[in-house]
């Protein structure tokens, strides 16, 4: 019986290689089908007609300034409708938050600036 499982663990195994083989394989085909680059720039020619194509929808999508303007101001509205707004009571959270950690901050460069200056008074003989 320990045989027989044992037998189905190394046949799962086998199918688990058999299937990750047929998929390096199928990288190796793709790659040995497509050129690979050895540097400098992709470039592609043009014909007539692409030109000729880009000219066309280049007049056409001109906007004047008053268009850009219009779809700027659109945009914006649409993406503040993404933003989710805090309520008042994670507001009020936030600025009591911000206000603590700049009175910390300061209490900490305003005592480093005045042992600073002493220090340097100290130093270079100062009058106190």
């Amino acid at each position: 019986m320990a045989e027989k499982n044992r037998r189905d663990e190394n046949d799962d195994d086998r199918l688990e290689n058999e299937a990750i083989d047929d998929v390096v394989d199928d990288d190796a085909d793709d790659e040995a089908e497509e050129p690979v680059s050895r540097g400098g720039t992709a470039t592609r020619e043009r014909t007539k007609t692409d030109s000729a194509d880009s000219r066309k929808t280049r007049t056409e999508g001109r906007v004047g300034i008053f268009g850009r303007l219009a779809r700027f101001f659109r945009e914006v509205v649409a993406e503040l409708r993404k933003v989710i707004w805090p309520t008042r009571k994670e507001l009020l959270t936030y600025t009591a938050v911000v206000v603590v950690f700049v009175a910390v901050v300061l209490t900490i460069v305003a005592g480093l600036d005045y042992a600073f200056a002493k220090g340097v008074l100290w130093v270079f003989g100062g009058s106190s």
